[in-house]
């Protein structure tokens, strides 16, 4: 008897189950006619897609519901980018010079140059967002107020500051020697732009005021930097009128702590374009021209070649108004000042190729306090 009702119990249980289950296939097979239905009724199979096989489900198989339609296939990534660190900076304060070179690419096209607190603050928050080297150029540094400006800059970045190393960029002409007496102990680098050895040539290029010859201011300010233990350094653009002389010779005896060597670069609106003020386009060399050089003055042990590659990539340039300049697109495109929206906003402006700096040999021994030079 108990047998029997056993047996009475499982069948019933088993025509329930069937039942439920052919119920729950009518459900879904009525859901899948019904128009814009988030059940895959395709030939597909990806997605857990099922095909009807004659208007019936397949034995055993469930539909599935599509995956929402704009879920990412790929989650972002958690990493933040890394942070750059304005390391070493170009203040170029003004635009104003006493020389007239043909490729010159920041130029006067301005003649605004920041109440002197204004660029103290300016200073400061680069100090503080990890810069270590600051370099003053122009234009002509020297040319506002005689040279007090740039040296009070100078004063304030290395005494103030503790700045690493503090830098100018001059043609030469200006620097006399009382402002190596005021200002000389707190300066690291003076670099002078020479780019002949020739006098004619430095006429054709614009790299002279007058009659006044920078050969003269050249070595003038070579011998105060030995007198006032200041590393001299010595830049020279490479351009048409230039690119086939030897300088092994006079660089040798000028002795450099560093030979930047450049190559001409146009810079839309600065030296090429329609509101250019200079036509820098007959200056241009080939790289076959500019690798000749080099190969040509290989033995001078401080040579750091400088292709425009890497000019356009690897410097952080503040102009007057304190804005980064980005130069990678072949003209100058600003950022806001980093006295109105800091440092970092600034610098998401910059075009800094962190990579490039350091490949190109960006960071070196460069506060005069290292530097193993014989005064």
């Amino acid at each position: 008897m108990m047998e029997l009702f056993a047996t009475t119990a499982f069948l019933f249980c088993a025509a329930l189950f069937a039942f439920l289950l052919a119920i729950n296939r009518v459900r879904l097979y009525n859901k899948l006619k019904e128009p814009n239905n988030n059940l895959c009724a395709t030939e597909n199979t990806c997605c857990g897609e099922i095909k009807l096989q004659n208007g019936e489900l397949p034995a055993g198989k469930l539909p599935t519901r599509k995956p929402p339609a704009r879920m990412p296939t790929v989650m972002p990534s958690d990493k933040k980018a890394k942070k750059v660190v304005p390391l070493s900076v170009n203040y170029h304060f003004t635009r104003k010079c006493n020389y007239k070179c043909g490729f010159c690419f920041h130029t006067a096209k301005t003649s605004f140059v920041l109440p002197l607190d204004d660029a103290k603050r300016g200073l400061e928050l680069l100090k503080n967002a990890g810069m270590k080297k600051i370099n003053f150029s122009g234009g002509e540094p020297f040319i506002v107020k005689k040279g007090a400006f740039v040296g009070e800059l100078v004063k304030f970045c290395k005494q103030t500051l503790g700045v690493e190393s503090v830098s100018i960029v001059s043609n030469g002409s200006l620097v006399s020697e009382r402002w190596f007496e005021k200002y000389g102990e707190f300066l690291d680098i003076l670099a002078v732009s020479c780019d002949s050895f020739d006098a004619d040539t430095n006429e054709k290029i614009g790299r002279q005021q007058g009659q006044k010859s920078h050969l003269i201011s050249l070595r003038s300010v070579r011998r105060l930097c030995a007198d006032y233990k200041v590393a001299f350094k010595l830049n020279t653009v490479v351009n048409t009128h230039n690119k086939d002389e030897n300088m092994v010779e006079e660089i040798m005896q000028l002795n450099p702590c560093r030979w930047k060597v450049f190559q001409c670069l146009l810079i839309d609106g600065e030296n090429t374009g329609p509101d250019a003020l200079r036509r820098a386009e007959s200056f241009v060399i080939t790289n076959a021209e500019f690798d000749e050089f080099l190969r040509r003055h290989k033995d001078v042990e401080y040579l750091v070649p400088e292709s425009n590659e890497k000019m356009q990539k690897s410097y952080l340039i503040l102009d007057e108004y304190m804005r980064f300049l980005d130069c990678t697109k072949g003209a100058k495109e600003h950022s806001r000042s980093v006295l109105d929206v800091g440092v970092e906003n600034a610098l998401n402006f910059s075009g800094f190729d962190e990579k490039m700096f350091f490949k190109r040999g960006g960071k070196y021994v460069w506060s005069k306090a290292d530097m193993q030079l014989d005064w």
